[in-house]
């Protein structure tokens, strides 16, 4: 079973020292000296956002606008998507991360849990569940996807935009989740995720 909760220990260095020591001028370095100055915990992806900030301003702007920005899909469904392909993909940074951001949505970190756990005796709408179940698909066999595979979310009320959004979120966190899990990005401390949770729920990815 993989778990939510992560007690706190020191920060091991990414596998990258060339991107880690090396941010550019940009909101996320302003992130880092600020946690820095205040002894708290900071993102080591910010330091992955900080080496080319040309390139991930526009994948902060991305994110903000898939994640937060109003869609076919609740915020919190969307945030559950990017739990469960993070969970999926054993990316514990990205998968504590936002199990903190659907859990301060929902105010339900139990049902978040159970989603991570099983999704099939999880207690959530059928519609939610065949959404997840076909978030499974897009991340270990999108390669399998066909036609007949929208036909189980068009029985549940889905609509073509629901499930390009559906689509768009999990691919979005397979990306980052490989990202994440190939540089060496470690999770933080359980209260620092629902620390950022907290201000991502009410202000969403831009900076």
């Amino acid at each position: 079973m993989t778990t939510v909760e992560t007690s706190s220990t020191a920060m091991e260095p990414i596998y990258l020292p060339g991107v880690e020591n090396n941010p550019q001028p940009s909101p996320y370095l302003d992130l880092i000296n600020a946690t820095r100055a205040n002894s708290q915990e900071y993102w080591q992806i910010w330091h992955l956002l900080a080496f080319r900030p040309e390139m991930t301003l526009h994948l902060g702007r991305f994110t903000h606008a898939v994640m937060y920005e109003p869609g076919p899909i609740a915020p919190s469904l969307r945030e559950l998507i990017a739990t469960y392909t993070s969970s999926l993909n054993q990316c514990q940074f990205c998968m504590r991360s936002h199990a903190a951001v659907t859990a301060q949505l929902l105010n339900d970190p139990a049902l978040v849990q159970a989603v991570i756990d099983d999704l099939e005796t999880a207690p959530i709408l059928d519609s939610e569940r065949a959404v997840l179940r076909f978030v499974r698909k897009v991340t270990l066999e999108s390669c399998k996807i066909t036609r007949e595979d929208m036909q189980p979310l068009y029985a549940h009320g889905w609509d073509d935009a629901a499930i390009y959004y559906a689509i768009t979120v999990s691919a979005l966190f397979n990306f980052y989740n490989r990202w994440i899990n190939a540089t060496g990005v470690h999770p933080v401390s359980a209260e620092s995720h629902a620390l950022h949770a907290a201000k991502i729920a009410t202000r969403g990815y831009v900076r």
